[in-house]
């Protein structure tokens, strides 16, 4: 299984099965009376796991969703889509059943554009989401120049070792490598394709989560994201580059629990 160290460092956790968990969606740790609901959209080639110490860290109070797209851990059989909106459409059928209660969407860099799409769908049938939280990624309508799907394996590794997205043992590792690029390639192919329409707007609020030394995403290019919110915008700053959620994951875990709390 494909694994990734999650927010909260420490060893690599392979996914396991668990209640109310379905092919697309995982719930580590089920919580009936929790009062808010949050869905988590993992990064280019990473995978739910990545997000199950931040299940840990927000239960009982908040109730933690996240997906696992194809082509990786329990589902690399699978082929990994290389279109976003598609990745989107399929993701957004996935979560129809737990649309019954209020969502509120957190995803990081390429989770971040799978999640913004998720939320027009759901504006689109009037069950907009209680607020879309976009990390580390700059504004959808911005698209993007770059062209690492289009590199060999060493040069996606190189990439991928630059942002420190995956614990570099992995990386290291022939048989793992053989098992992680091929969704690794077509989760870039998917970003570096894809452009959001600039005049879609949400009626939900808005804030983008980013690293005060990303190399990927400017200032700029991180406030950008306001043209894509009609109602309440908000900018908040971490230190560290790409991956500052696994620099300093007790304060993005409690920033994150701030904010879906005060908007559920």
């Amino acid at each position: 299984m494909t694994t990734t160290t999650g927010p909260s460092g420490g060893e690599p956790m392979p996914d396991t099965a668990l209640e109310g968990s379905t092919t697309w969606i995982r719930r580590f740790h089920p919580a009936p009376g929790a009062g808010a609901r949050v869905v988590c959209f993992p990064h280019a080639g990473g995978s739910a796991s990545f997000y199950r110490p931040v299940s840990t860290a927000l239960r009982p109070g908040i109730e933690v969703l996240t997906v696992q797209y194809p082509g990786r851990q329990d589902r690399r059989a699978e082929k990994p889509f290389t279109d976003l909106r598609t990745l989107a459409d399929r993701t957004f059928d996935a979560l129809e059943p737990w649309l019954d209660t209020p969502l509120a969407l957190f995803g990081h860099s390429m989770g971040a554009l799978i999640a913004y799409e998720i939320a027009l769908r759901m504006e689109r049938e009037s069950r907009p989401p209680t607020v879309l939280i976009a990390s580390g990624r700059r504004a959808p309508s911005l698209g993007g120049s770059e062209n690492v799907h289009r590199r060999d394996d060493a040069g996606i590794v190189a990439e991928i070792k630059r942002l420190s997205g995956t614990d570099a043992r992995l990386l290291d590792d022939p048989e793992m490598l053989r098992a992680v690029l091929p969704a690794v390639r077509a989760d870039y192919q998917a970003v570096e394709t894809y452009t959001g329409d600039p005049g879609a707007a949400l009626s939900c609020p808005v804030e983008v989560f980013a690293g005060d030394s990303d190399s990927q995403v400017t200032a700029e290019q991180a406030r950008a994201w306001h043209r894509h919110a009609a109602g309440s915008f908000t900018v908040r700053w971490f230190s560290g580059g790409h991956f500052y959620l696994t620099e300093q994951p007790a304060a993005v875990i409690e920033r994150l629990g701030e904010t879906v709390r005060s908007y559920s």
